[in-house]
C-alpha cells in the first residue's frame, strides 16, 4: 500500500468537503450570528459521538474569544443536567444526520424554555433541521473514510464552520489582545500576550542617575540595583543615555579614570527603549536583536518609567509552564 497516496487522498477529500461547505454558506449563517450576538446568556453546544467531540472544541473556542459557552452532553442533560440551560441561552446542536436520538430528546425542553436553537447537520430535511430556528447545512457529499461511514470530512467541515462562527463573533465584538490575555494567563499564549507593564521595575527599584552624577556614585547605583545598568537623565528628567557594565569596562580599557568623571562622559547616548504597553515578547525580541539584556521603559515624553531585564521575561515564562 502506498501510504502517502492514501494520506493525500484523505486530505484532498477533506479539502473538497471544506470547499462544499463554502459553497453552501448562506444567509442562514448571518441569521445564526445575529442570534448569537443577541444572546444574553451562554451558548450551549451539544452533540453526541464525533459531533460531541467537535462540539467541545467549538464551545472552548467560543469561550476563549469572547462568547461565553460550554458543552452539554445530551445524555448527561437527560439525566439531570438540563437545568444548565437557561432562558437567556442559545443552543447550538450538532448532528451529522440530524437524527441523533439523544439530541432530539432535548427538543421538547428547548422548545418549552423558548431558547433559540441553531443546528449544524448534513441533512436539511432532518428532524433536527426542521425544528431549528436556524439550520446550517454542511453539504458534504462523501466522507474521507473509504467505506463512507466514519465521520471524517463531515467532522472537519463542522469544526471549520465552528471556527467561522467564533471568529466572526470575535470580530463583531471587537475582541482585543488584552481580552485574549485575560482569558489565557498561562501557557504559551499567555506568555506571548504579557505586557511590559506587568513585569518591569519602577520606583526605588529603578537605577537612575543624572548626567552630572560622579562616576563613583554611578557605580554604586549600578551595583546596588543589580541590573548591570543605569538610566541617565538630564535636568528635565528626560532619558539621554544608559551606562552598563560593558560601558564601564570599555571606558577602563580605553585608559579612562573614574576620578573627576561624570555620567555623561561614560554613557551610551540614545539607548534602546520600550513603552510599557508593548508586549513582553516584543521587548525580548528587541533585546535579542541588539544583543542587550535591559531596556529602559519610557513614556511619550521619553521620561524613564522603569527598567525591564531579559530575566524578568524569562522568569515569567518559566513560572507559567
Amino acid at each position: 500500500m502506498d501510504v502517502l497516496k492514501v494520506a493525500r487522498e484523505v486530505i484532498e477529500e477533506e479539502v473538497r468537503g471544506i470547499c462544499k461547505l463554502l459553497e453552501n454558506l448562506t444567509e442562514n449563517f448571518s441569521r445564526a450570528i445575529e442570534l448569537l450576538l443577541r444572546c444574553e446568556g451562554k451558548v450551549v453546544v451539544t452533540g453526541v459521538g464525533k459531533s460531541g467531540h467537535v462540539g467541545r472544541k467549538i464551545a472552548s473556542t467560543l469561550a476563549s474569544v469572547g462568547t461565553p459557552s460550554f458543552f452539554l452532553h445530551p445524555s448527561e442533560a437527560l439525566h439531570g443536567d438540563l437545568g444548565m440551560i437557561e432562558k437567556k441561552d442559545v443552543v447550538l446542536a450538532i448532528s451529522n444526520s440530524g437524527e441523533s436520538s439523544e439530541v432530539l430528546a432535548l427538543l421538547p425542553y428547548i422548545k418549552m424554555l423558548k431558547v433559540p436553537l441553531i443546528s449544524i447537520t448534513n441533512n436539511p430535511k432532518s428532524t433536527l433541521a426542521k425544528h431549528s430556528d436556524v439550520h446550517l447545512y454542511l453539504g458534504i457529499e462523501r466522507e474521507a473514510c473509504p467505506l463512507n461511514l466514519a465521520p471524517t470530512t463531515s467532522s472537519t467541515a463542522t469544526l471549520v464552520l465552528g471556527d467561522a462562527i467564533a471568529i466572526t463573533l470575535m470580530k463583531l465584538k471587537g475582541f482585543t489582545q488584552e481580552d485574549f490575555a485575560l482569558r489565557h494567563p498561562a501557557g504559551a499564549l499567555g506568555r506571548k500576550l504579557k505586557k511590559v507593564k506587568d513585569l518591569y521595575h519602577k520606583g526605588k527599584e529603578m537605577p537612575l542617575v543624572k548626567e552630572d552624577t560622579p562616576m563613583k556614585e554611578v557605580i554604586l547605583e549600578i551595583t546596588s540595583k543589580g541590573f548591570g545598568a543605569t538610566a541617565v537623565v538630564d535636568e528635565g528628567g528626560k532619558l539621554v543615555g544608559i551606562i552598563t557594565d560593558g560601558d564601564l569596562r570599555r571606558f577602563v580599557n580605553r585608559g579612562g579614570s573614574f576620578e573627576n568623571t561624570r555620567a555623561r562622559d561614560v554613557m551610551t547616548k540614545n539607548p534602546k527603549t520600550i513603552k510599557e504597553d508593548a508586549l513582553a515578547m516584543e521587548a525580548l525580541r528587541k533585546m535579542e536583536e541588539h544583543k542587550i539584556t535591559v531596556l529602559i521603559v519610557v513614556d511619550e515624553e521619553k521620561k524613564p518609567l522603569g527598567i525591564i531585564h531579559m530575566h524578568d521575561i524569562l522568569r515569567a515564562e518559566m513560572s507559567l509552564r
